[in-house]
């Protein structure tokens, strides 16, 4: 009888699925810097130069309004389910550190000189694929920060209760993932971005350490 390889054996035929196949896309993917690209499509505007410098959905909610971040925030949550889709749940390990890559790359993205976002979307789109309850999690935190005017403090709040969250619903997988996923974000709301877009890029990595506010709501 013809004996199928099993899953993970399985991944040698597909080299999209090599474990450096997998951590090289998922940064890539995540790297697009999708909150960007809608800025300066909508308003030409390079988010690095406004307010805090933070290239997220919240920026760009307080240029462009709420479709433009819609359509942007769809992609960002998208784009942070292909690496963890790609390494399949039989590789956990490899998995948690797709989603790890991929926030990171939107954090700290080679398109932007090393500018990002907080991680917020990508993690909630790595999660989906991984621990569901995660990306409802992180959905609750940046909903109710946005309430407040303080997306970045409700979304640290989800940050903290993550992995105990999801070694409770997921075990090793959910410990592995969360883990992955907060020890990439924490450091952003610390670490910021470099308020000028020309400047030198070290300074993206040495900004003060003072957690990014929400945008006041666009004008009509």
């Amino acid at each position: 009888m013809h004996r199928y390889p099993s899953p993970v054996s399985y991944t040698r035929y597909r080299w999209w699925r090599h474990p450096t196949a997998v951590v090289a896309a998922s940064y890539l993917v995540g790297a697009v810097p999708f909150s960007n690209l809608m800025a300066r499509r909508r308003r030409g505007v390079d988010l690095r130069t406004v307010g805090s410098g933070t290239v997220s959905g919240t920026s760009l909610y307080g240029v462009a309004g709420f479709g433009a971040l819609a359509t942007a925030g769809i992609c960002d949550v998208a784009k942070g389910s292909v690496g963890p889709l790609l390494a399949g749940r039989e590789r956990p390990a490899l998995q948690a550190m797709a989603c790890g890559v991929t926030v990171a790359g939107h954090n700290w993205s080679p398109f932007l000189g090393g500018a990002g976002g907080r991680g917020i979307s990508p993690a909630i789109g790595a999660l989906a694929a991984t621990a569901p309850a995660g990306a409802v999690a992180l959905l609750v935190g940046m909903t109710l920060g946005r309430l407040g005017g303080e997306t970045a403090i409700g979304s640290l709040v989800a940050d903290v209760t993550l992995v105990p969250l999801l070694a409770r619903t997921d075990g090793r997988r959910g410990k592995l993932a969360g883990g992955a996923v907060v020890g990439v974000m924490l450091p952003k709301p610390l670490a910021g971005n470099a308020p000028a877009a020309d400047g030198p890029k070290w300074r993206t990595y040495a900004s003060p350490p003072v957690p990014a506010r929400d945008p006041a709501k666009p004008g009509p």
